[in-house]
């Protein structure tokens, strides 16, 4: 789960979280299908809508339909308000494979009950008109569905406090994806394949040229077993350490995540407090009385 954390000066960090620029035909063979039913194959990009668009970005501007699991808005498909109850788990987290020897020191996670976005936030939930964030001067001609992302840790917990939540700790973030088993990635413990979250869109496997995440929900065969889509790749996650609050940590890998072990449960990144990444997003929690 090692994102891209290079720091972007205020003109990047517009055009990449927006995607202006141009990205480039991928890799894949021609039988894979690295997008979701109804989704359409734009550059590294998945689209809710059919494109001829070279720019990375994907059509904007109402629709009759999405695929599931989006839904029609104003501006083109997003994501559904959606949460996800994630009930209280008490496991043992250690190296469950060779990748993480002297990497995970073994102990007991211990979190929940708690309810989490299903989805990433989105550009269209991110910018709204009543939202704390600031809206980018280019947002018009952004698909809403895609992940927001140049979003710094402090920006993320305003957004979170203003839906009545807050960002995941990080035993929560791990519960969310990894389980009382745990799973070694959010759907199972094989098949880190192109179809199950946007990964390798920079320099391959999955794509090249990408320079911003992809369309949220666009990869429904990579949710948890309880529906948490994109807990592995598009945008690495801000999350919360409960060892020191001063720590900045990012979980789940990113679109320029160009190996699997990047998606594991149980990598993750500290990074610089006051970063803003295109591969850097977030999720919100809420917290949920305890009977």
């Amino acid at each position: 789960m090692r994102p891209a954390v290079k720091v972007v000066t205020a003109a990047a960090l517009v055009v990449a979280v927006l995607g202006g620029l141009r990205l480039v035909s991928t890799r894949l063979s021609p039988g894979e299908k690295p997008c979701g039913p109804g989704f359409h194959r734009a550059g590294p990009r998945c689209c809710a809508v059919a494109s001829t668009m070279a720019d990375g970005l994907c059509p904007v501007g109402p629709v009759a339909e999405c695929p599931a699991p989006l839904v029609a808005t104003a501006r083109g498909c997003d994501a559904p308000d959606s949460v996800v109850d994630v009930p209280a788990v008490k496991v043992l987290i250690g190296p469950s494979d060779w990748e993480a020897e002297g990497r995970v020191k073994p102990r007991i996670v211990e979190a929940g009950p708690l309810r989490m976005d299903r989805f990433e936030v989105s550009v269209g939930h991110a910018f709204c008109p009543t939202c704390p964030l600031p809206r980018p001067a280019i947002f018009e001609k952004v698909d809403p569905a895609r992940a927001a992302s140049d979003v710094s840790r402090a920006e993320a917990r305003a957004y979170c406090k203003a839906k009545g939540g807050r960002l995941p700790t990080e035993d929560e973030w791990i519960v969310a994806a990894a389980g009382d088993k745990p799973r070694r990635y959010p759907w199972g413990d094989t098949g880190a394949v192109c179809r199950r979250g946007a990964w390798g869109l920079t320099t391959g496997p999955c794509g090249t040229g990408a320079v911003g995440p992809d369309t949220v929900g666009a990869h429904a065969d990579g949710a948890t077993p309880s529906g948490i889509h994109d807990l592995a790749g598009n945008v690495a996650e801000w999350v919360e350490s409960e060892k020191d609050a001063r720590t900045a940590v990012v979980r789940g890998g990113a679109y320029d995540s160009a190996l699997a072990t990047d998606l594991r449960t149980w990598r993750r990144s500290e990074v610089a407090e006051d970063i803003r990444s295109p591969s850097i997003g977030f999720r919100c929690a809420y917290d949920v009385a305890v009977r």
